[in-house]
């Protein structure tokens, strides 16, 4: 199967179809208050699963747990239909070691963005699970068990749903919703946001936002996608130091994930939080150092070379000259001298003062000149 070529195989897209298809179910069920509400916390509770257990347990080993706890976390993990704990380490860690290159399956520059975003998963050659580069996890048989039959949860998952939303409607009837109205919302629509919110990391995180360390990919870090994914679109990060238990490196990247597993480690249930460590955090901050330089300076150019620079005075200037030739427009009015009967010697201040040199027109004109 590996040796497969790169194509949507009908019978792997088939449940991809049906789930989308689940959401027109509305239609027909309508919603309510209840419905609606717990599509959105099923989406955060599996959203946590997916960055929280698949990614940052799974994957990367940031944090220890026991034995049990793990299996929990696994069984948590299979709610949100993204196959086993193990096949996800698989391929996750397939990607770091192959990232934008061509072994990378969901790399948006080697195969388009479709294609990295939903067509990788439908391919039978990223079916099967290689266990021999999780031999970690692989020897735990129930993390098997439940890769293998890695449709056992989510069935067990919808049928809770319904369940619950039959429950509702016998008890609460106030609240409107009834099984196939809770399925509708809370499994089918639910899931299918969580599928493409999952996936934005696969074919936006390397095409969307800006990296801050340089690293052998186009791994890039965004607040958008931090959002959707409770802290993963901090992607750049993760790609420049994997083993850390948070992927917001400092203070201000939103990373509800790291807050989450902080809190859970307070109860004992985990422990071992692998921080980031001072060397890389200071490369960072570097990084952005330069990079604000680099942006300030880029911003002079380009305020150096604005249009406006040359509109503006030439502008000015205009308003000058049209200002100027009004004034010498006007030809001054002439005052004829005064004869005036009197000492000769004051005659010349006299006509100083009558000049046509110094009066009100000229001092228009001689202003406009200034």
């Amino acid at each position: 199967m590996r040796a497969s070529p790169d194509r949507v195989d009908l019978v792997r897209i088939m449940p991809f179809i049906l789930l989308h298809l689940g959401c027109l179910g509305a239609i027909w069920v309508g919603w309510s208050p209840v419905a609606v509400w717990t599509a959105v916390g099923l989406y955060f509770l599996r959203m946590f699963a997916v960055t929280a257990i698949h990614h940052r347990y799974f994957s990367h080993k940031t944090y220890s747990t026991s034995r049990p706890v793990q299996f929990l976390l696994a069984l948590w993990a299979g709610t949100t239909v993204q196959r086993g704990s193990l096949w996800w380490a698989y391929h996750h860690r397939h990607h770091h070691a192959h990232s934008d290159g061509p072994e990378d399956a969901h790399s948006p520059h080697v195969h388009g963005f479709l294609w990295s975003h939903i067509g990788w998963i439908t391919s039978r050659r990223n079916f099967p699970t290689d266990y021999s580069t999780i031999k970690d996890l692989a020897k735990f048989p129930e993390l098997v068990w439940l890769n293998r039959f890695d449709l056992v949860v989510p069935i067990l998952f919808a049928t809770s749903i319904y369940g619950g939303g039959e429950l509702l409607a016998h008890f609460a009837p106030a609240l409107g919703t009834n099984g196939l109205q809770m399925l509708v919302w809370g499994f089918f629509i639910s899931t299918t946001f969580l599928f493409h919110g999952t996936a934005c990391i696969y074919s936006m995180a390397h095409l969307m936002g800006r990296p801050r360390f340089k690293t052998d990919d186009d791994s890039r870090n965004s607040f958008i996608l931090a959002l959707i994914t409770l802290g993963e679109g901090w992607h750049n990060n993760h790609h420049r130091y994997q083993s850390a238990t948070r992927n917001g490196f400092y203070w201000w990247e939103f990373d509800p994930t790291y807050y989450g597993l902080k809190a859970l480690s307070w109860t004992g249930l985990i422990w071992g939080l692998k921080a980031v460590p001072k060397s890389v955090l200071e490369e960072g901050s570097h990084a952005d150092h330069h990079s604000s330089v680099a942006a300030a300076h880029r911003a002079a150019v380009r305020a150096e070379h604005s249009p406006l620079r040359r509109v503006v005075p030439a502008a000015a200037a205009i308003a000058v000259a049209t200002v100027n030739s009004a004034n010498t427009g006007l030809a001054p009015k002439t005052v004829a001298p005064t004869v005036h009967h009197q000492d000769p010697s004051s005659a010349p201040a006299q006509n100083r003062a009558h000049s046509p040199r110094t009066g009100p027109s000229s001092q228009v004109g001689g202003s406009g000149q200034a």
